[in-house]
């Protein structure tokens, strides 16, 4: 007699901290954005923030959309270290992880997606954490000391042309800085993300063919259903921050096109649906997550993921979404879910296997140069590695490799280009086609080459 195949039903459900450390705003800057976005010079008073909050002042109908602006919980920020630290301590613990469990009884799981703010040039309003590595470190420490199933990628703002740290630019190309980011974080941190979140989910051309040459798995789409257009904050209109008006309205991943990153098409990497909780657009509904269940019975893998700030207060954020996870999982309860880091969904749904990239790497050197030469024996994504430099007097750069196959690349230091005697250390990294990370580093002094698989 032939066995009835048996259809699984899952949902992995994917929490993206887009991570960047503790933020000040003043009254004052409040009452300047009410400005800024919709036009009303109102005095900075919380007598009245007080009225904009419970719509007391008439705004000619926009009533609804400044409050929306200047609720309490968009504007009661982390101010320092030590209140992100309170609020980590207790959004970590046991009690509060399992306070929902999922499917395997496991309690809730973070990706922590680690901002550097590096390359503006204006004033610091905001208090932000400036400078390399402050805040991947501060999360670094705290995983080690946890022990916790949560894990570290990728967040970057494209620097805008007026430097403003309040600010943020869509061009990629146009930020040097983040060849700087990444190489630094090779070198200096033996470490490399292969899962990304873009800072306000902003992605344009230039930086979806820059992610297509190193990052597999891309937590970004913000599709929702209805009219896309339709949203009362006039800074957010016609995609501005963040156009997903043509992608897939699915809580599942697609390769995008190459000439339009909001379709599917034939490129490598992967893109996942990702809203927004507690925000005052694409914010995720009970509804959204239905779909995401409904999906899953239907038998299709399904990944909900959603994204917040680290420097507003996360516990009632986390607390709603999970009650309408709960709701909806009671009404389907043949539906197994499951909490997850960004890097375990992307595999979960791919089905994919564990590929190392492998990457073996050999330095000859002549009194005059450094000839690089490094072969891959696992499958890599992208066409090259990722190749940093860290020169002697302090600079990080970036270089293309030379291809001399489709697993062997080669790169020269000489008085062309990059003179042998200005490195000191060089840096490979890639990612495999299963979002595994490996780091090659050779120290010049040294003589020595060290492989970080991670």
């Amino acid at each position: 007699m032939k066995k009835e195949k048996v259809i699984k039903k899952e949902v992995y459900i994917v929490h993206c901290v887009d991570t960047e450390g503790p933020m000040y705003e003043s009254l004052e800057s409040t009452f300047s954005r009410v400005k800024d976005i919709f036009g009303f010079d109102i005095e900075a008073s919380y007598f009245n923030l007080d009225l904009l909050q419970n719509k007391k002042i008439d705004l000619n109908g926009k009533e609804e959309a400044v409050k929306n602006l200047i609720s309490p919980e968009r504007i009661n920020m982390n101010e320092t270290w030590h209140d992100v630290d309170q609020m980590l301590d207790k959004i970590t613990s046991d009690k509060f992880r399992n306070k929902v469990i999922d499917s395997s009884d496991n309690g809730w799981v973070y990706t922590w997606f680690c901002l550097d703010h590096v390359g503006f040039t204006g004033e610091n309003p905001r208090r932000r954490d400036a400078g390399h590595h402050n805040i991947f470190d501060h999360y670094s420490a705290r995983l080690k000391a946890n022990l916790s199933s949560d894990k570290i990628q990728w967040h970057y703002h494209p620097i805008p042309e007026n430097g403003n740290y309040n600010a943020s630019g869509v061009a990629y190309l146009n930020s040097s800085n983040i060849w700087e980011v990444l190489s630094r974080k090779i070198i200096d941190r033996k470490w490399f993300p292969s899962v990304y979140r873009p800072g306000f989910h902003c992605e344009r051309p230039d930086s979806h063919w820059f992610l297509e040459q190193w990052i597999p798995f891309d937590f970004a789409n913000q599709s929702m259903k209805g009219k896309f257009n339709e949203i009362d904050q006039p800074d957010l209109a016609n995609g501005r921050w963040g156009d997903w008006r043509e992608a897939p309205v699915k809580w599942s991943a697609y390769h995008p096109s190459h000439d339009n990153y909001q379709l599917p098409g034939d490129c490598r990497r992967w893109i996942f649906r990702c809203l927004n909780m507690e925000a005052r657009l694409r914010e995720i509904t009970e509804e959204d997550i239905r779909d995401g269940f409904k999906q899953a019975q239907q038998g299709e893998k399904t990944c909900i993921s959603f994204t917040n700030h680290d420097f507003r207060d996360m516990e009632p954020e986390i607390n709603k979404v999970r009650d309408m996870i709960d709701t909806v999982s009671k009404e389907m309860p043949d539906v197994e879910y499951y909490f997850v880091d960004a890097l375990t969904a992307a595999k979960k749904m791919l089905d994919l296997k564990i590929i190392i990239p492998d990457m073996k790497v050999n330095v000859v050197k002549t009194s005059k140069t450094i000839e690089l030469h490094v072969k891959s024996v696992g499958k890599l994504f992208g066409v090259q590695p990722y190749l940093a430099i860290k020169t002697r007097d302090g600079r990080y750069l970036w270089e293309n490799f030379d291809r001399q196959s489709d697993k062997e690349w080669s790169f020269v230091f000489d008085e062309h280009h990059i003179s042998a005697n200005s490195v000191e250390e060089i840096g490979v990294a890639s990612n495999s086609t299963s979002g595994n990370s490996q780091v090659v580093i050779y120290n010049i002094d040294s003589d020595q080459l060290s492989t970080y698989n991670l």
